[in-house]
């Protein structure tokens, strides 16, 4: 596909999607949390990362009732999440409604009914096996927020993440090689252009269903050399068929020009994950001596380490 094309299709998604509900409120805190203690002319300051995660959903009806859902827990995100700001990053975290967030991994699926308890017929405490926790999850993400270290913004459908993503990307565009998009969602490849849906719900009635859908541009190039095309950038690619991952990661990082691309296969994802880049490629394992420990926690340190050297290498 060549350039104009892929701009022209571009176009067409974003003029036809929905507006985006407080798109000035968002840009607002966007732009306020990026300028406050951002890079200096000196090359001082905190970098800022741009974490997405969960998958997106496809609208399959204006007023959605049905909808084609990318699954992803948006654990991969959340964990990188406090690595990052761990090494010092602020985090602005784009993630899907109802999934994984930073400092809560560690607590029970659902969390209120199962972390607390009736004390009395007038007040409810924390249960003592949950109490830790619980106190950990309230400590840590307080500290980061108010720190100004963390933004979280919400998306659900593939309209809401591609216009947020893009707003993003204008908001840390002057923060040149400061800026890094580590993109763990899982994206939908295909949708329903938003004049071609049914507004109402689809009828059973009407007998089987047949519709058509348009494969939604690749931002993946747009943001790297565009957008944002001083950012340090990292996609991700996941298969289940262990044969093709890095052949398909290496074409990844060509064609949109990513400075590097995590490949992680289905079943071993948790466990080992492959950092593909131009200069060759480095296994990331898991660190099992460790209970308790992630993949994102050695990830995080090497992609810190390479992002680091992109910073020094800007400024000879």
């Amino acid at each position: 596909m060549d350039s104009t094309t892929l701009h022209e299709e571009i176009n067409s998604f974003f003029e036809s999607a929905p507006p985006l509900k407080d798109s000035v409120k968002i840009a607002d805190k966007l732009n306020q949390f990026v300028q406050f203690d951002s890079p200096s002319s000196e090359g001082k300051g905190r970098r800022v990362v741009c974490v997405t995660s969960g998958g997106t959903t496809v609208p399959l009806e204006q007023r959605c009732v049905r909808y084609i859902d990318n699954f992803s827990s948006g654990n991969r995100g959340a964990a990188s999440t406090e690595y990052f700001i761990k090494a010092g990053y602020k985090v602005i975290f784009l993630y899907r409604r109802g999934t994984c967030q930073p400092y809560c991994r560690s607590l029970p699926e659902d969390p209120l009914l199962e972390c607390f308890e009736l004390a009395d017929d007038s007040d409810f405490q924390v249960r003592q096996s949950h109490s830790e926790a619980v106190k950990g999850a309230i400590r840590n993400n307080h500290a980061a927020v108010a720190g100004g270290l963390l933004l979280k913004i919400p998306f659900t459908t593939i309209f809401e993440y591609l216009q947020m993503l893009r707003m993003i990307a204008s908001s840390m565009r002057s923060l040149e090689r400061h800026a890094m998009f580590y993109l763990a969602a899982a994206v939908s490849d295909f949708y329903v252009p938003w004049k071609s849906m049914a507004e109402h719900k689809i009828q059973s009635a009407s007998g089987p269903l047949d519709m058509r859908l348009m494969q939604v541009p690749k931002m993946l190039s747009v943001l790297r050399t565009e957008w944002t095309p001083m950012a340090f950038c990292i996609s991700f690619k996941l298969e289940t068929d262990s044969k093709i991952l890095l052949e398909k990661a290496n074409m990844a990082l060509k064609k949109y020009k990513m400075h590097s691309v995590v490949a992680n296969e289905l079943l071993t994802r948790k466990e080992e994950v492959t950092v593909v880049t131009e200069n060759g490629n480095i296994s990331v394992l898991r660190d099992k001596t460790r209970p308790g420990s992630d993949v994102e926690d050695p990830l995080i340190e090497l992609l810190v380490k390479n992002h680091s050297t992109y910073i020094e290498d800007g400024s000879t």
